[in-house]
């Protein structure tokens, strides 16, 4: 990916070390150019026949008189439905990359066969949309408002007239809370969460979170920075918002954290450094965002990013700021950086 276009998309949105866009601060600042918790039992009816109902995370309860059968969703609720074996028409969000591949955010759906409504933010084929005749829209939520993700302010009225919604919030919470959200969604629209990869995924995913815990309790001094970066400027998450991170500090992990007042600026997400403090926090091990927005650590040119202990150090691993929500894809994650405490050698 061109730094040119990594600029553009930073600048205009990606809240880049929190797993959101700048969602009114943020956006307002930039504007742009292209077109709670529970487990399955909370707030559904899983039946594959007859009326169908869910309760999201803004407390709205959606009524049909069926399992949705016409289902469009923003790329990675749709990649994690997939996961369960639940399979939606149309999508939005990041879904192909520039070169015509999947998006890190498309999991493993073969994004052939489903309607792309639009790829970038702000984008929304409205018309494609409606001849989709969808049944439900399902995205998540980074904010405490009900905001959807991805769905165009300029357009939300419309598209609300079409179909009604469900928002999942990954919104100041730990993942757990998503996931366990996501399996009683997948699950109230017919899926089957006795099927032997579901089952294997959610015990892997808390055998991964044992060994994390035990990885973080044994390298306490291990200093771990979430960062994204753009062409001009270099993002530090703060952990108090992020799902992954909110998370991944409750089983131990020792996160470098921005002051409040700098993270202020990013709507409490996130501190913005110029390439020439990049070295502000000492950290031994950084994890990068991975989304196709933003520049990724091979294509990092600049030599203040070079000289950082961790980057001299190889340790440098990514990160998934919008992780897709199925135990399958979040097992990963935290293997990852298991591995990279385990192996980690204090270097700041």
């Amino acid at each position: 990916m061109s730094n040119a276009r990594a600029t553009h998309l930073t600048r205009r949105g990606i809240l880049a070390a929190g797993g959101a866009l700048g969602l009114g601060a943020v956006l307002a600042a930039c504007g742009d150019d292209d077109a709670k918790s529970g487990g399955s039992g909370d707030g559904t009816t899983a039946a594959k026949s007859g009326p169908w109902s869910f309760k999201d995370d803004r407390g709205t309860t959606v009524k049909l008189d069926a399992v949705p059968a016409n289902i469009v969703a923003f790329t990675g609720v749709a990649a994690a439905l997939h996961d369960y074996g639940i399979s939606v028409k149309g999508v939005f969000g990041p879904t192909r990359t520039t070169d015509g591949k999947p998006d890190v955010q498309a999991g493993d759906m073969d994004i052939s066969k489903v309607t792309v409504l639009g790829n970038v933010w702000d984008q929304f084929n409205v018309e494609k949309y409606a001849a989709l005749a969808p049944d439900v829209l399902i995205t998540t939520m980074f904010d405490d408002a009900g905001t959807l993700w991805y769905v165009p302010e300029a357009s939300k009225d419309k598209i609300a007239k079409l179909a009604p919604s469900v928002g999942i919030s990954v919104y100041d919470r730990q993942l757990t809370e998503p996931l366990q959200r996501m399996w009683a969604l997948a699950q109230s629209l017919g899926a089957d969460m006795t099927a032997a990869k579901v089952t294997e995924s959610k015990k892997k995913f808390e055998a991964a979170a044992a060994r994390l815990r035990k990885a973080a309790k044994a390298k306490p001094d291990i200093k771990v920075m979430a960062g994204s970066a753009s062409d001009a400027l270099f993002y530090v998450s703060g952990t108090n918002l992020s799902i992954d991170l909110e998370y991944f500090k409750a089983l131990g992990v020792n996160f470098v954290e921005p002051p409040e007042k700098a993270k202020a600026k990013g709507g409490g997400w996130f501190e913005s450094l110029s390439w020439e403090n990049v070295d502000k926090y000492a950290a031994d091990i950084i994890m990068m965002d991975d989304r196709s927005s933003t520049i990724q650590p091979a294509d990092i040119t600049k030599a203040t990013w070079k000289k950082l202990p961790a980057v001299k150090a190889g340790q440098v691993i990514s990160r998934s700021p919008e992780p897709i929500l199925s135990y399958d894809k979040c097992v990963p994650l935290l293997v990852s950086l298991a591995e990279a405490l385990e192996k980690a050698q204090k270097v700041s």
